[in-house]
Formats: structure tokens, C-alpha cells, sequence
């Protein structure tokens, strides 16, 4: 390729690859209807061209072959029809902007240099070999993201590749139109960065693939660690490196890794709407989207009621003088905790030696197998056998003496009765099997006996054939198997243990629990605590904290669930789980690797985990040699402006480094009432959205105060508010009125603090719902009170923001 260097000749080339892929398109649509008209007709006739006969070994054989051949010629055809299919979607999908960045670069000993272009797919010229545009995950594009013009080096699988890097370009293409193009030293220029992040916020996150910066680049691509593990500031971009990953890892291993082998566990459901695009808009199937309170929900939501974390933050938040608390918030760090894990692992080592609770195995009212007669089967086995092992013994024996029971159940005196009130489809089910074991009536005779037996709903007699006492063994058999039914499917699902049992007993007095688990230390109100969980218990539910250590506990007694066909697993919001719950989610998921996300400085939740550094418990679930961690301080939302107002509102703030996008400080504005702040709040919304802002949000400290704001507003003249709960299915552009917590992971362009007063926040562990709150804003933040300032205000430098006092 002749070398192109002014504006004339990249616009005359991006008009040659523009007509490239218009041809493309063009050739390809035809073959892509025809290969999916070949497949739905093989599809439709398949039998017809199939003879099935099965009269010889010869022919059973031939039958076989000729089906298989056939099943070959459609999957074969499906395959190509998919792979045109993909290639025509690509090539759709790069016409209105076909690449966004560009370098040439000359390999060590060769005289000339490739001209790269890098978009978000590859397009290959159409003599099949010259790549017109490289996709961004190809190794060779890595060089745009890590290097600026020099020396750089790549890693292909045949090994590492060296050379120079000439030129390095980025462009901006809009509706196929060229608009900007610039030559850098870095991975992206401000003036390309500048624009894209100075856009409007939007409902649903978009892909970063054109500005992709060299620390998330190196995320993107580490396909070497167990346990990858990102903090980052708020705003440095660690959710969209992770949904890059995903869409690298499917390219990289698309011959043996499918999105529905990737999960991400995210921070609420409206999170996975937002997300959702990302992928779709790389080409790519979106990976499974679940949050961990969905997981409780499918194992123990049919026998329990499960607080959920907003619920728990609710209680945290807003009942400080409630009798109690002070004891729930020592159990929600203690249940959460590394201490609390090692203590049900030496529980169920005390399990093995005695104090497993049984239940009766009962029916209609009578005690069929006692809870001690299971216990005693239970203790019988060699005491080296692993618990869950034993376990599972017992449930066979369990299964075997009932199959003996039902036999010999058969002859009391209820089926008798029952079989009074049998309809007609039973009998002629019984009938049917009668008819299969003798096969010695004709069709019409069978037809008229059975016509008169469902008539007169009776039973034949002796002299019919002989067949009394055979049907009314068969329907004693029915009965009584059917009404087994229930007991059957509960041995199977583990009923005859315990549970609620087990897990109440671990809180009963300080003593018999250092007893069962080892010489665990207790947190302080242990009685408390103690009491707080058997009433909850008692009615059925779980409190949040103890949600994952009870389904823990069940499985350390019942035997590991297992999926092994995950491979991947993203936790967004990271800093958020329990230790609890990764390690719940490394036996769950044993051939997975995982990638956590997480701000530290976000750790809203009492039960939060410190992702970074040496002592990190995650390290501690795969070792330091499968681990990688990376630190990322950039923060790219907000304007330079914002983020100089938020960093004092950490400790350790001053590492964060704001990206040079300007804008206007924060406005505080302080107010003599309530009324007048809503007023006021509604002229500010009116104001931003006549500046163009589009999504806006108002934050509250709680639901319940974001309940009040709404009415506040909406009384005051705001039109078309959007009140967020934690039941919002998604997240729409305009003005919402949400609670801090549920705002986590999403950005606006601009953000309103309901209320900044030392009312809403002036206890420690509010100060990080407060800095997660104020850093949602891209463009604007405001603030407002009608009284003092919350404290963590107070100790920000004044010249940061804008005072007005009215």
C-alpha cells in the first residue's frame, strides 16, 4: 500500500474502504439467504430423505450411516450460514465508522512497514488474504494501546514479535465521514479523549475499544491469572476494561469459549441492563448477568425469606436507636468474616463426632423412620469417611427403606379406601398395564370391558378373566407410590437433615460455641447476637449476613454443588463480598478464573473486603502465584474540577489523578427550608436540562429519603421525575431521584446531593456512601443543605467549590 500521509489521501483511502465494504455487503447478502434457505429446506425434509430400517444388522447399520450423513450436510450448512452471517454483521457494523486508530510499524529486518488500521472488527480484502482493518484484539493491535512511536514489540503464539513503530493515528469517523484525525506520543491524545468523555452520560454503558488506555489494556489482555484482581478509583474505567475482557477472552479462545460460559455477578439488576449493550456492540453474545442475591434466592428461597443488601444498608442507614443495633452491626462484620468461615469449617469437623440434628421421616401422621434411627445409621459409618460422604450413604439407605415401606404399605387399610375415589383415567391406566402383562384379550373385548368398567366405575370381578387381584395390586401399588412421591423427593433434596436445626444450634451461649467449632473467638453482644439470629430463624428468614454462611454450612454437610462449564467469572462492585461469598463462589465454580472489581473507597457495606495489597483475602483463595493485581488511579469520569472536590473526601484520596477535562466546581448551596431547597433543586434541574444534560440524578442517602424527595419535588412543579427503586428494572435517560447505593457502578452527566447535611452524613461509615454519591457526576454536582454542612465537607479546601447562601 502506497503510504498515506495528508488529510486528501485519508480521506480518498477511507472512501476506497468504505466502497470495499459496500461491495462486501453487497456479495455477501445474496450467499447468507441462500445458505439459510439450503438449511431451513434440509431441516424441513430431513425424514424424507431418510429410510429407517431396522429389519437387519445390515440395515439398522445403513439407516444409521445415512442419517448421520445427513445430519453432517445441515450442520455444516448452518455453520457456513453463521459464519457468512458474522461476517456480513461485521462488516454492517464497521460501515458507518470502519476503524478508529492506525500505526505502521516495521518488523526487525524488513525494509518496509505495514500500515495498520484497528477497528472493532477485522474486514479482509476481498482476495481473502490483505487485512483492510484489523480487529482491536488481534496481538498486532496491542501496539496502539501500550507503545507510542519507537521501539515496540508484540506477542503472537509463535512467539514475540519486534520492531519500530513509525506513526500512530487516531481518527474520528462519524456516519462514514472523517472529522478529526490526530497524530500522538500516547496511547490516545487529550483532544480524542476530551471529546469522547466529554459527551452526555447515557442510559446504558458504551464500548472503550477506541480509547482503551495501556494499564487497561493490560487487564484487558492478562490471560495467564487464576485470580485477577482490579482497584481502581471511581471513574477509572474498571467496569469497561472488564466488559472488554470479556469480549477479548471470546476472540481469543472463540473455538473453545462461549458467552454462556462467562458470568458476571453484578451490584443490582438495573446494573445488568446498563451493561447490556456493551458486547452486542463488539459483536459478541452478552455473557450470563446474575446478582449473588438471585443465586441465594434459587438455593434457599423456597424455604426462607432473604433480607437483601439494600435491605440490610435500609436497616444500617436509618434505625441507629433501635434496641439492637449495635448487636446487628457487630454480626454483619462478624458473619462476613474470615473468623466466622474457619469456625463452620471446625463445626463440621465437630459433626462428625456427634450433634447432627435429624429429622422424622413421617407419614400420614406416623413416624415411618425416626430422626435417631437416621442419626445412629448416620454415626455408624467408619468415622474417617468425610461427612458429606456419609451423608449421602444414608440418604441411600434412607431411599432404599422406603421403596420397603411402600411394599408393605399396600395392604393397610387407607388404600382400600382410596381406591374408592379413583377416576376414571386411573383405572384405565391400571387397566392398560393389566392389559401389557397379559395380552390375552382381543381389542374389541378389551374396548368393551374397559367402556363398562369406567361406566360403572368398578372393579372387574373374579370371574372376569381372573384379573381382580391383579388390578387391585396395581392400584394399591399406584396409590401408595404416589403418595410416597413427596418423601422420596425430599430425601432427595436432603429434608432429613436439620438445617434450620444445625445453624440455630451454633447460637445458643458462648461456651458450647467455642466447643463445636474449635475455640472460636466470639465478637462482643454475643448474646445478642445469638438471640437476633434464632428469632429470625424462628420465623423463617435469614438475615443478609447469614444468608451465604447457612448455604456454606449446607453444603459442607450435603456435598459441594458444583459447575464446571463456567469458565470465567466477574464480580463488579467487588469490594463489596464477603469472604464468605468468594469463597463460596470458588468451590461453586472450581475451573472458572476470576476477575473482582473494586473500589475500596466505595465500601459502602459493613461486610466489605479490602481487594489490594499483600494481606488481601482473595489473594489467599488461589495464592500469590496465580494472582495479578492492578491499581488504577486515573479517573476519567468527572471533570478535573470534581474530582478535585472528591479526593479529600477519602483517606488516601490525594493518589487519585484527575483527568485534564475542565469544567465548573461544585455548587454548594445552602438554603433556609426545606421548601426552599425543593424549590430550588427544581430551577436547577430546569436549568440542566435547558444546558442540554440529559441524565440527571438527584441522590438521597436512603430509600426512604428518596421516597420523600420525589413527593418534595414533584409537589414543587418537577415534571417527569423517575423515583428508583431497588425493583427499577433499568435505568432510562432523565431525571431520577435515587438512593446512593443503588446509583454504584453508573454515571450522569449531572448529579444533585439532596441533602449534605451532618443529618444524612456524619458518621465515619457514611463518608464512603457520600464519596460514591458525589463522584456519579461527569459534568455538574451540586450540593445542598438547609442547615451546617455534613463534616466531610468541612474538611475540603473552600477553593474547590462555589458557595451560595440564600
Amino acid at each position: 500500500m502506497e503510504k498515506i500521509s495528508s488529510w486528501e489521501q485519508e480521506q480518498e483511502w477511507l472512501e476506497q474502504v468504505k466502497e470495499k465494504l459496500k461491495l462486501g455487503i453487497a456479495n455477501l447478502e445474496p450467499e447468507v439467504g441462500r445458505l439459510k434457505e439450503q438449511a431451513t429446506d434440509i431441516r424441513k425434509r430431513f425424514w424424507e430423505e431418510v429410510t429407517v430400517n431396522t429389519s437387519t444388522e445390515e440395515d439398522f447399520e445403513e439407516s444409521f450411516f445415512t442419517i448421520t450423513q445427513q445430519n453432517a450436510v445441515l450442520s455444516e450448512r448452518e455453520r457456513s450460514h453463521a459464519r457468512k452471517l458474522q461476517q456480513w454483521k461485521n462488516m454492517k457494523r464497521l460501515l458507518p465508522s470502519p476503524y478508529f486508530g492506525r500505526i505502521d510499524f516495521r518488523e526487525d529486518g524488513q525494509n518496509a512497514e505495514e500500515q495498520v488500521y484497528i477497528g472493532v472488527s477485522s474486514f479482509i480484502d476481498e482476495d481473502g488474504l490483505s487485512f483492510v482493518v484489523y480487529d482491536w484484539r488481534t496481538p498486532i493491535a496491542s501496539l496502539y494501546y501500550d507503545y507510542p512511536p519507537g521501539k515496540a514489540a508484540f506477542d503472537t503464539p509463535g512467539g514475540r514479535i519486534t520492531g519500530t513503530m513509525e506513526l500512530k493515528r487516531q481518527y474520528q469517523i462519524r456516519e462514514g465521514q472523517l472529522q478529526h484525525l490526530f497524530d500522538s506520543s500516547v496511547t490516545i491524545v487529550d483532544e480524542l479523549l476530551q471529546q469522547v468523555l466529554g459527551k452526555g452520560a447515557d442510559s446504558q454503558m458504551k464500548s472503550i475499544v477506541a480509547t482503551i488506555q495501556a494499564e487497561q489494556n493490560a487487564i484487558i489482555r492478562n490471560d495467564t491469572s487464576r485470580m485477577l484482581i482490579v482497584q481502581g478509583a471511581a471513574g477509572s474505567g474498571k467496569t469497561s476494561a472488564a466488559l472488554q475482557r470479556v469480549a477479548y477472552l471470546l476472540y481469543k479462545h472463540r473455538e473453545r469459549l462461549t458467552a454462556d460460559q462467562i458470568v458476571l455477578f453484578s451490584p443490582n439488576p438495573m446494573f445488568n441492563s446498563y451493561v447490556s449493550t456493551v458486547l452486542p456492540e463488539l459483536g459478541e453474545e452478552n455473557m450470563q448477568q446474575v446478582t449473588f442475591q438471585e443465586y441465594l434466592e434459587t438455593w434457599l428461597g423456597q424455604d426462607y425469606r432473604i433480607e437483601d443488601p439494600f435491605d440490610q444498608m435500609e436497616y444500617v442507614l436509618t434505625r441507629q436507636t433501635d434496641r439492637g443495633y449495635q448487636a446487628r452491626l457487630k454480626a454483619i462484620e462478624y458473619k462476613a468474616s474470615e473468623a466466622f468461615l474457619r469456625a463452620l469449617q471446625g463445626y463440621v469437623q465437630w459433626l462428625k463426632q456427634d450433634g447432627m440434628l435429624l429429622n422424622d421421616i413421617c407419614f400420614r401422621d406416623r413416624v415411618l423412620i425416626s430422626g435417631e434411627q437416621i442419626k445412629t445409621k448416620l454415626y455408624s459409618y467408619d468415622p474417617s469417611i468425610r461427612l458429606p460422604n456419609r451423608v449421602t450413604l444414608v440418604q441411600k439407605w434412607l431411599l432404599e427403606e422406603l421403596a420397603r415401606l411402600q411394599k408393605e404399605e399396600q395392604g393397610a387399610s387407607w388404600v382400600q379406601e382410596e381406591m374408592n375415589y379413583l377416576d376414571n383415567e386411573q383405572f384405565a391406566k391400571v387397566y392398560g398395564m393389566l392389559h401389557r402383562e397379559k395380552g390375552v384379550f382381543d381389542f374389541a373385548e378389551k374396548y368393551l370391558r374397559l367402556q363398562e368398567m369406567l361406566v360403572h366405575k368398578r372393579s372387574l370381578d373374579e370371574g372376569d378373566f381372573d384379573f381382580a387381584e391383579r388390578e387391585e395390586e396395581l392400584l394399591g401399588e399406584m396409590i401408595v407410590k404416589e403418595q410416597f412421591r413427596p418423601l422420596r423427593r425430599g430425601i432427595k433434596r436432603f429434608t432429613f437433615i436439620d438445617m434450620n436445626g444445625l445453624y440455630r444450634q451454633l447460637f445458643t451461649d458462648e461456651e458450647a460455641y467455642r466447643e463445636m467449632t474449635g475455640d472460636a473467638e466470639v465478637p462482643e453482644l454475643w448474646p445478642d447476637i445469638c438471640g437476633q439470629t434464632k428469632d429470625k430463624l424462628g420465623g423463617n428468614e435469614l438475615f443478609y449476613e447469614d444468608a451465604t454462611p447457612y448455604l456454606y454450612l449446607k453444603e459442607l454437610i450435603e456435598g459441594v454443588r458444583t459447575n464446571t462449564q463456567v469458565r470465567h467469572i466477574f464480580v463488579d462492585e467487588g469490594q463489596d463480598y464477603s469472604m464468605f461469598q468468594y469463597e463460596y463462589l470458588r468451590k461453586l465454580f472450581p475451573r472458572a478464573r476470576m476477575t473482582v472489581l473494586g473500589d475500596f473507597g466505595q465500601a459502602i457495606f459493613t461486610q466489605a473486603t479490602n481487594l489490594s495489597g499483600v494481606g488481601s483475602p482473595l489473594v489467599q483463595l488461589y495464592g500469590e502465584a496465580e494472582t495479578t493485581q492492578y491499581q488504577l488511579v486515573r479517573s476519567y469520569r468527572s471533570t478535573f474540577e470534581i474530582v478535585e472536590f472528591t479526593k479529600p473526601l477519602l483517606p488516601g484520596g490525594e493518589a487519585i489523578v484527575p483527568f485534564e477535562r475542565r469544567g465548573r466546581k461544585p455548587v454548594l448551596t445552602k438554603l433556609e427550608s426545606n421548601e426552599m431547597k425543593a424549590e430550588r433543586i427544581v430551577q436547577d434541574v430546569a436549568k440542566l436540562q435547558a444546558d442540554g444534560y440529559t441524565s440527571i440524578a438527584v441522590i438521597t442517602k436512603t430509600a426512604a429519603e428518596s421516597g420523600e424527595a420525589y413527593a418534595s419535588l414533584t409537589a414543587g412543579g418537577a415534571a417527569g421525575l423517575l423515583h428508583i427503586t431497588k425493583n427499577t428494572p433499568a435505568f432510562k435517560k432523565g431525571v431520577q431521584v435515587i438512593p446512593a447505593y443503588l446509583a454504584k457502578g453508573v454515571e450522569f452527566d449531572a448529579v444533585l446531593i439532596y441533602d449534605a447535611s451532618p443529618q444524612s452524613y456524619t458518621r465515619e461509615n457514611e463518608r464512603k456512601l457520600f464519596y460514591t454519591a458525589c463522584t456519579r457526576a461527569m459534568h455538574m454536582l451540586l450540593l445542598y443543605t438547609t442547615g451546617e454542612w455534613t463534616p466531610f465537607v468541612d474538611g475540603v479546601d473552600p477553593a474547590l467549590y462555589e458557595l451560595e447562601e440564600h
